[in-house]
């Protein structure tokens, strides 16, 4: 079988239905997902099914909702494939505790835990520090790091998301945006509003991560069984104590998701696929890849699709 990678999508993924068609067909995918209203506490199936986005966006819902379709995916996938076992995994932002669960780091109960509370304390935080995030496409880090040294308020802006070599997330409050925005835009840079409640990776939910720190203390952290790049570092981590602190510092720092892909690629990964809803990893990777790249990108979030990625997978 082909070096492969694992990858789980994060906020923003989101869309009305995601995870329905697994759900209704599969009795091991609804109880998955009664098991996730259950630890929640979160009437997780209408939110997927029905909305209203305005909800679903909600952090708080978010969370818990989009990481229970991330692994769904992947519990569908290893029942096409059983025994499946990648070369990586990687998450990007909440992505990354589907990758956990994946690696063998935590368990389904936990996983669904942590990210209940995750969006628990992001949501306080993001109630207390009202924010948003918007993307710049057109613009390498450097130029945007040198746009924030100069920048000298008001309002709040960092670099949240490295995401390609030309787009960059800006996670901030309304006038550090807005003013970072057309600083770019100056620049030539297309800046996109994402359809996020909070500032993500930034100062302004800072405030959750002793919190959250404390809560992983309850948490059981295994060795993976997987290599898993993670997102503050771009790098592997091995210490279940390390991996905590990481994990509670991920929600104020930069995801390092352009590292992580790179670090794959130079290791040899020959397919690269993205387990959950819509298309944004995979689209990413194409922007990532050179053109005549050999590396496979495949994308999964409904039964037809992960059939097809089995297909592949299976050689």
């Amino acid at each position: 079988m082909k070096k492969t990678a694992i990858i789980f999508p994060g906020q923003g993924s989101q869309f009305i239905g995601m995870g329905q068609e697994f759900v209704n067909r599969d009795q091991d995918a609804s109880v998955l997902m009664d098991l996730a209203e259950t630890i929640s506490a979160f009437p997780l199936r209408k939110l997927c099914f029905e909305g209203p986005l305005e909800d679903l966006t909600r952090v708080l819902y978010l969370q818990p909702a989009l990481t229970v379709i991330n692994l769904i995916c992947w519990q569908q996938l290893l029942k096409l494939l059983p025994g499946f076992k990648p070369a990586f995994f990687a998450g990007h932002s909440l992505g990354e505790y589907s990758a956990l669960h994946g690696a063998g780091v935590l368990t389904l109960e936990d996983t669904l835990a942590l990210v209940t509370k995750r969006g628990e304390l992001m949501e306080r935080e993001g109630a207390a520090h009202p924010g948003g995030m918007r993307a710049v496409v057109g613009l390498a880090i450097n130029d945007v790091e040198a746009l924030l040294e100069r920048f000298t308020g008001p309002g709040v802006a960092v670099v949240a998301n490295h995401n390609t070599a030309s787009q960059i997330v800006l996670s901030g409050d309304a006038p550090g945006l807005e003013a970072i925005g057309q600083l770019c835009a100056a620049q030539g840079a297309k800046v996109i509003p994402l359809k996020v409640s909070v500032a993500n990776h930034s100062p302004l939910v800072a405030g959750a991560v002793e919190d959250f720190a404390a809560y992983m203390n309850s948490i059981e952290f295994q060795h993976p069984q997987v290599p898993v790049l993670f997102n503050v570092t771009g790098d592997y981590e091995q210490n279940p104590s390390a991996m905590r602190n990481i994990m509670a510092r991920q929600i104020a720092s930069r995801v390092r998701w352009l590292s992580i892909i790179e670090r794959m690629v130079a290791e040899g990964v020959e397919v690269v696929v993205e387990l959950g809803p819509k298309n944004v990893l995979t689209g990413m990777m194409k922007k990532i890849l050179p053109k005549d790249t050999p590396i496979t990108c495949l994308q999964a979030d409904s039964p037809e699709g992960l059939h097809k990625v089995a297909e592949v997978l299976a050689g």
